[in-house]
């Protein structure tokens, strides 16, 4: 049976200068994203596009959003084989390849670090991250390869 689920939420720019988009380097790319519920979310380009380094950027957004997701998915298959997680971590990251056309990701690569209070599980630790990838709305949902280098290991 599908479900559908649908996720509402605002981005409001707040970059204007006084002159708008007069020219390129004329406004500011701020904006704040809500959601109803959650704390608004401070936005900018990257500072390579003339953004806020403060700020979170779209491209440090969706990394993220994949570091989560497969972080929540595997949570979920651990609880469901019996492996007790009591530690979790992720060095995400992600490239971005532009040219004269824009530009896409070519890929992520998450890097999670797994702590587990059973010694004996370890093994089963490290290899529940491909259920859990297949298990990842978001990861499923892009065009460009998401990696993993697990690692996993007991208190």
């Amino acid at each position: 049976m599908n479900v559908d689920h649908h996720y509402a939420l605002t981005v409001e720019w707040t970059g204007d200068r006084g002159t708008g988009t007069s020219g390129y380097r004329d406004y500011g790319r701020d904006h704040v994203v809500r959601a109803e519920g959650g704390r608004a979310i401070e936005g900018s380009s990257d500072r390579a596009f003339f953004g806020d380094p403060e700020r979170w950027n779209p491209e440090e957004l969706l990394v993220a959003a994949l570091a989560q997701c497969h972080m929540l998915s595997y949570l979920h298959v651990a609880q469901r084989h019996g492996v007790v997680v009591t530690g979790y971590t992720d060095q995400a990251s992600g490239t971005l390849t532009t040219d004269d056309a824009g530009g896409r990701f070519a890929s992520v690569t998450l890097r999670p670090e797994v702590v587990v209070s059973d010694p004996a599980q370890v093994e089963l630790a490290q290899e529940l991250h491909e259920e859990a990838s297949r298990l990842c709305f978001i990861a499923s949902s892009v065009s460009f390869p998401v990696r993993h280098e697990p690692t996993a290991r007991a208190r």
